[in-house]
């Protein structure tokens, strides 16, 4: 199965590209990353805080059955301006991993299609490479993929 989300790294750099095109409108791709209660059934983390202006900083986090986090992550808004582009920075917590840099840009196609280009920027390239040995790939595609059934129904 063809993965609809494109990652392009290159060798030897700290950065890489994520690219997909959503049948949405752009409005739509921008709230799904901005407002709350549509994060949260996209990419399946609690919001625990989201402040989508610029210095407003964002917490989500994952936690079992047993209530134990598996995962939180935060960061900080820059630079937003709607249904064009934010910058944030991304921090997983206790994970070793440095925080990275995010921009994010929303491209209309047509009234009812959009693109989502993601550049980010890891510490390292070694970081970076770790990342990409994790099912990251497969993980982005698979919330993309929900993104769009979210706003579809």
């Amino acid at each position: 199965m063809e993965l609809k989300t494109k990652i392009h790294a290159e060798d030897g750099k700290q950065e890489l590209t994520i690219e997909r095109e959503f049948d949405l409108p752009v409005s739509l791709v921008f709230k799904a990353h901005t407002e709350p209660e549509l994060i949260e059934q996209w990419m399946g983390n609690k919001v625990l805080k989201l402040e989508p202006k610029n210095h407003g900083s964002w917490i989500f986090e994952t936690r079992n059955p047993e209530g134990i986090v598996l995962f939180r992550a935060n960061g900080v808004f820059l630079n937003i301006i709607e249904n064009e582009k934010f910058t944030r920075t991304f921090e997983m917590e206790n994970t070793g991993f440095a925080v990275q840099l995010e921009f994010f840009e929303f491209q209309k196609i047509s009234e009812n299609q959009s693109k989502l280009k993601m550049h980010i920027i890891y510490k390292s390239t070694e970081q970076r490479d770790q990342i990409l040995k994790m099912p990251f790939r497969q993980g982005i595609n698979m919330a993309h993929n929900k993104l769009e059934e979210v706003l579809q129904n």
